[in-house]
């Protein structure tokens, strides 16, 4: 009876522990948005930080007025060092399925990025765009941050090596 209970305590720790990863996404929060007249369409982009600095992740909503049934769009990123990006599809927010978004995205540099976005729908197609001014990134350089990450792993390479040099048995001296 014991190994039972405790059989069935354990697959609901199970059940709970890996739904707990799942609890973990909050919802996306808009803290500023722009607004895009693309074509018929006006278009609002949402950002769930501001001012976006390079290197940062957020998350970007696109919701067209009128919502998004009924219709597709495409959307293009250029920006600094980025020469021409292929246009890619509008697709639904993974955490809010009701708008069009990217989810924990980040733009890898500081300068002026560019979205443009196609709309197509009943009213016909429709382009427009929206230039984005990125700060340079927050806290230290990433040569430093990386510097100071790898000090643990050099400080458990010396721990193992020590303990390997003190768990070998010295040799014997030869008989003679």
């Amino acid at each position: 009876m014991r190994r039972t209970l405790a059989a069935l305590l354990g697959a609901i720790g199970l059940l709970v522990g890996s739904a707990a990863p799942a609890l973990a996404y909050e919802p996306v929060n808009v803290v500023h948005a722009e607004t895009v007249q693309a074509g018929p369409y006006k278009l609002t982009v949402g950002f769930s930080t501001w001012p976006v600095k390079a290197l940062q992740s957020l998350d970007f909503s696109f919701i067209p007025e009128g919502g998004i049934q009924g219709r597709t769009g495409t959307l293009s990123i250029m920006g600094p060092g980025v020469s021409r990006e292929r246009p890619r599809p509008l697709v639904r927010h993974p955490r809010k399925r009701e708008v069009w978004g990217l989810d924990v995205q980040s733009l890898p540099s500081e300068g002026d990025w560019t979205f443009k976005f196609t709309v197509n729908g009943a009213e016909g197609s429709g382009t427009g765009q929206l230039t984005l001014p990125v700060l340079e990134q927050p806290g230290p350089p990433m040569a430093l941050s990386w510097s100071i990450s790898t000090l643990p792993l050099f400080g458990l390479v010396a721990l193992l090596v020590i303990a390997w040099r003190r768990s070998t048995p010295e040799a014997a001296p030869a008989p003679g």
